[in-house]
């Protein structure tokens, strides 16, 4: 459960970008670098946000995966209006699509050992 029953709350602010609020602990920080927020260093503490310019699409995709698992691991979380990538009821992705691995093929076998 959030430390002292706090809601972690993942808005979009007034810049455009995609945030974290409220109290977070070392499995929550965790969950959230899974998702792909950054923690940059800021006068109190630090601020916690998604990258930039990486289209709304995909930071809906990002923070609404991160709200899923936190509310997965019984943390209150309040996912801010417009953040959820699809419609309420459907069952959501299990993560977000990623690009497929650069190796074009397996590695070669040895021979077998006589």
């Amino acid at each position: 459960m959030t430390p002292g029953g706090k809601t972690i709350r993942i808005t979009r602010g007034r810049g455009g970008e995609v945030e974290v609020t409220g109290t977070i602990d070392a499995f929550a920080r965790d969950i959230l670098l899974r998702a792909g927020f950054l923690f940059l260093p800021a006068l109190r503490g630090h601020w916690i946000r998604l990258p930039f310019d990486l289209g709304r699409s995909w930071e809906n995709e990002h923070a609404a995966w991160a709200a899923d698992m936190l509310t997965t691991a019984r943390y209150l979380v309040h996912l801010g209006p417009g953040l959820r990538p699809h419609p309420p009821g459907q069952e959501t992705p299990a993560a977000p699509a990623r690009p497929p691995a650069m190796s074009a093929e397996a590695p070669p076998s040895r021979p077998p050992r006589r």
